[in-house]
């Protein structure tokens, strides 16, 4: 099989597409033909040894996907040959053929394309499990976003929209803001981390309930600021670079809750709840509640341009490789 490869950790720049044997499913496992994997910003980081997972080299990144189940290990169950599933690896997806546990697929019903199959286990389960889960977001709150045309923040947007939240989205330039508000955002803002907290305080007419920050960096504290009481600040990731150090006298005098969400360790924990909410994100996207932005599809050989549009954080939506 074909498989993009990581050799060493430095950087997308050194990935390189080779054969591979092919893969062969162990007990409880399935054999799946990847149709098309997706890619997360993350991917970058992991290929530069700069991800708090560090896989044994040599591997493939890519850590969901869609594909189709061509064989099953030893007492294998939940799929079967021929059915059409997601994929949630880790990483591994940027290969033609993987061997995983059947616990990690999910099927697909026949009324969602690939191309939005392909991309929602991450992004959309990370979104959905930091909403609802984490922050318990109800109807009629102000929900904002930072790093709202991402692939994590844009999934925020829509989700905050369907579960009925009023949703401001902060991002880098007018052209991003205009994907968000496509997708279910109420408010744009081109943050600047000077007057964030006046703006969002300005949109909302008084104060926020939840921030889902993606970026970090110099935009956390006055987002977690713009939070009234007893709201709730997630931490999602620093897409901006550096980790942010907050002043605990804040959450003392609004009751706030700083709640982190490591969607990986929640699927491991609570495989049972992950699966509930895959089937619903599936149900909404069967739906048509749920679009699953593709910023673009790209052929395997053109990796670097897909790692390039994460790199640059120029991505709004999916970046998909066909393997």
């Amino acid at each position: 099989m074909r498989a993009l490869l990581c050799t060493r950790l430095d950087g997308p720049e050194h990935l390189a597409i080779v054969e591979r044997p092919d893969p062969v499913p162990g007990p409880g496992q399935a054999l799946v033909r990847m149709r098309l994997a997706a890619l997360n910003f993350f991917d970058t980081l992991i290929v530069a040894g700069r991800y708090q997972v560090k896989p044994p080299l040599p591997f493939s990144p890519g850590g969901e996907g869609v594909g189709v189940v061509e064989a099953l290990g030893e007492g294998a169950s939940g799929v079967a040959v021929g059915d059409r599933v997601i994929v949630h690896a880790g990483h591994g997806c940027c290969a033609e053929l993987i061997a995983l546990d059947a616990a990690r697929l999910t099927p697909v019903p026949d009324g969602v394309p690939d191309e939005q199959a392909a991309g929602l286990t991450i992004t959309y389960g990370t979104s959905l499990h930091a909403l609802a889960n984490r922050a318990r977001l109800q109807p009629g709150e102000w929900l904002a976003v930072l790093g709202a045309s991402g692939g994590v923040g844009l999934a925020a947007v829509e989700l905050g929209r369907l579960m009925g939240a009023r949703v401001i989205a902060c991002a880098s330039s007018e052209e991003k803001l205009a994907v968000a508000r496509a997708h279910g955002a109420e408010a744009g803002l081109v943050y600047d981390p000077a007057t964030l907290k006046d703006e969002l305080r300005r949109i909302s007419g008084g104060a926020i309930d939840v921030v889902y920050d993606a970026v970090g960096d110099a935009y956390a504290e006055p987002a977690l600021r713009a939070l009234g009481w007893r709201g709730r600040f997630l931490v999602i990731g620093f897409a901006a670079g550096a980790i942010p150090r907050l002043p605990l006298n804040l959450m003392l005098l609004k009751e706030l809750d700083v709640q982190g969400v490591h969607w990986g360790a929640f699927l491991d924990r609570e495989p049972e709840a992950h699966r509930a909410d895959q089937r619903r994100l599936l149900g909404w996207v069967a739906e048509d509640k749920l679009t699953a932005q593709v910023h673009g599809v790209y052929p395997l050989a053109e990796f670097p341009e897909a790692f390039g549009l994460l790199t640059r954080r120029a991505a709004m939506g999916k970046v998909l490789l066909r393997p």
